[in-house]
């Protein structure tokens, strides 16, 4: 199946979690990282049980410092 990670098409297995989907594109190790899918947030304590569907589109946002 496919899904959009910030407007990019990616192809994962059907039943792929948030948390397999940020290791297959290798941000899972990375602090400072939301989630959004079909633009609702979704807390990290739910990323290993929540399950993508097919045409998902999952927005990541990275926070970084500055001023």
């Amino acid at each position: 199946m496919e899904v959009h990670v910030n407007n990019k098409l990616y192809a994962v297995q059907p039943g792929t979690t948030i948390a397999a989907l940020l290791q297959f594109i290798q941000l899972s190790a990375q602090k400072g990282i939301a989630v959004a899918v079909n633009n609702q947030v979704i807390p990290k304590i739910h990323w290993e049980n929540q399950s993508l569907s097919a045409a998902d589109n999952i927005t990541i946002i990275r926070a970084t410092q500055g001023g």
